[in-house]
């Protein structure tokens, strides 16, 4: 099911290509200090281009969420961190931030 434009999906298991999204972002953004990087949930929000908030576990009972845009491939399709929120569980709810 497709959310509406401008509304955030609900949480979903992460993918081939959400994980995809969070290797570009751990090398080009230096976020790779973590022992692991898996992506593990996100949510989605389309816009013009794509917002996620992703979940990733990084090791042990460790947890990062990230907060990415991925511009629309006719404009280059760029992958942009936006934040990153440290110290989260494995049960933390993705909030928008």
């Amino acid at each position: 099911m497709s959310n509406m434009t401008g509304q955030f999906s609900e949480t979903k298991n992460a993918t081939k290509e959400i994980q995809v999204i969070c290797d570009q972002v751990s090398v080009k953004h230096k976020v790779e200090k973590y022992p692991e990087f898996i992506a593990v949930k996100y949510r989605e929000q389309i816009v013009a281009g794509q917002n996620f908030i992703i979940k990733v576990h990084v090791g042990g009972v460790n947890y990062i969420h990230l907060s990415v845009f991925q511009a629309l491939p006719c404009d280059g399709g760029q992958v942009v961190l936006r934040g990153v929120q440290e110290h989260k569980t494995e049960d933390d709810p993705l909030v928008p931030f």
